[in-house]
């Protein structure tokens, strides 16, 4: 099922025709549920990976055996989200059947022996898979006659670098020279610093959206005629829209677009060729915000008919940072040239 974004509440060209050069097309991808394959673009499926080509891994000296192990963080959200569905007893809490209780009462964070080394190889997770047919905002980034980009992620933190957030690999490739394909489970960590960090496998559901700045990225004079907007004018329309929730940053999973600045003040990272890097993929932790940016083949998070099972806006079940969004960097140049990252 295709999945479109709702018109915005105004035309902000129509408002301030001045703002229409700074447009960015972006792609949501729309991840929900479901089963990919290694031929499909996907978050946290298989990769269309050369069986002759070994996996990638961090060698970054780091704590390797104190988490969650990923198998572990699987069968609990199965768990939870089989109690959701379930009549809830009066005394509030979830109904579990069986030894489901005991099996959430043993999945605890900890360390997890024997464990590897600290300066042992780890298998990188594979994040997402990404092919220029089904995500066009990723033309402009991809090097040569590459046509899909696999994103892989080191789920511990304290890399260099990285902050509080995982170590990220991207690789892009020609999908046609991949002839044979790796068979079997693709490697993963045993251990995971956070639940957050393990992606639930889900088809996309690409779409082309139109982004403006964050208001640092604009000029001074534009961003004061908007905000006398907002406090006059935009008062008398339904919701009071206001720039920033509705009518300029798309919500969610995207590739290409602006970046928002809501924890740090704006920052432009440069590559070492002296390029400012561009804003390439965002691994959000929520899909939809606020703004109404829910497409209309979702049901609104306020609907009444809802099951009551939690998540709705967060399938990845991806959390990074304070429920922030990850945001990938690359130069414009030469995507090949060492990527930034940043968590907002």
């Amino acid at each position: 099922m295709s999945r479109t974004t709702p018109a915005r509440p105004v035309d902000i060209t129509a408002l301030f025709p001045e703002i229409a050069p700074y447009a960015r097309t972006a792609t949501r991808l729309h991840p929900r549920p479901g089963t990919p394959t290694a031929a499909s673009s996907s978050v946290g499926g298989p990769l269309l990976w050369p069986a002759s080509e070994p996996w990638p891994v961090c060698r970054e000296p780091h704590p390797r055996s104190h988490g969650l192990r990923p198998a572990d963080v699987r069968r609990r959200r199965e768990i939870l989200a089989a109690a959701w569905l379930r009549p809830r007893p009066a005394s509030g809490g979830l109904t579990y059947v069986g030894g489901e209780e005991a099996e959430l009462d043993a999945m605890v964070e900890g360390h997890h022996p024997p464990g590897p080394a600290d300066d042992a190889p780890v298998p990188l997770m594979a994040l997402a898979q990404l092919f220029v047919r089904d995500v066009p905002a990723l033309a402009e980034f991809a090097p040569g006659d590459s046509d899909l980009l696999q994103v892989l992620w080191c789920p511990f933190d304290d890399h260099p670098g990285t902050g509080c957030a995982p170590a990220l690999r991207l690789i892009w490739r020609r999908a046609a020279q991949v002839t044979e394909v790796l068979a079997g489970r693709q490697p993963e960590p045993e251990v995971v610093e956070d639940d957050g960090y393990v992606p639930e496998p889900c088809v996309l559901h690409p779409e082309q959206v139109t982004d403006f700045p964050w208001h640092e990225d604009l000029p001074d004079a534009l961003v004061a005629r908007i905000r006398a907007w907002e406090e006059g004018p935009a008062q008398e329309l339904p919701g009071a829209p206001s720039y920033q929730q509705d009518l300029s940053l798309a919500p969610g999973w995207k590739a290409g677009g602006w970046d928002g600045w809501s924890v740090t003040d704006l920052q432009r990272p440069r590559c070492a060729c002296g390029r400012e890097l561009r804003l390439m993929l965002t691994v959000d932790s929520s899909e939809w915000g606020g703004g109404g940016w829910w497409p209309h083949e979702d049901p609104s998070p306020t609907d009444p008919e809802l099951p009551p099972v939690p998540l709705l806006g967060e399938p990845t079940q991806i959390t990074v940072g304070r429920y922030g969004a990850y945001r990938v960097f690359v130069c414009p140049a030469d995507a090949s040239h060492p990527h930034g990252v940043d968590v907002q």
